[in-house]
């Protein structure tokens, strides 16, 4: 009997953590074509990224102190800050996933075209509709490199 319980407790623990995994990949994976398509421009390829929520908004806090919020009727669509190249470094990813809901905060360097960067930390808010993580909301923190 504490065989049993024991494997029963064992398989839901991995496959738990499993999906967890799957998941989180998932949502990396999301972040990464977001980040891509907006700077290459590809306006269908990033609005493909959104599940825009009456609640979806971006809220951006700028290096000189502004707050811009982006509401949830623009989100997804093609914007004049799309398509100017460059890449993206990301770095200190952390989760927190609940079945078809979660939040990723993570710390990035975007790197210009012309080799600018600027600092941001950042907050991501996701859903799974129909099996496929999307975004609903972000919060970005733009700050300058000591």
């Amino acid at each position: 009997m504490k065989f049993t319980l024991t494997l029963c407790l064992f398989l839901t623990y991995t496959f738990a953590h499993s999906q967890t995994n799957n998941d989180s990949i998932a949502i990396v994976n999301l972040l990464d074509k977001a980040a891509t398509t907006f700077r290459s421009g590809d306006a269908k390829a990033y609005a493909d990224c959104w599940h825009v929520q009456p609640y979806s908004v971006i809220l951006i806090s700028t290096v000189d102190g502004k707050a811009i919020t982006i509401p949830a009727e623009a989100l997804g669509k093609s914007s004049s800050a799309m398509g100017h190249g460059g890449y993206v470094t990301v770095s200190n990813y952390r989760m927190s996933i609940h079945s078809d809901n979660g939040w990723t905060s993570f710390d990035e360097i975007s790197t210009a075209k012309d080799g600018t960067k600027t600092y941001s930390y950042e907050v991501w808010m996701v859903e799974k509709i129909n099996g496929e993580w999307k975004l609903v909301a972000a919060s970005m923190h733009f700050y300058k490199q000591p």
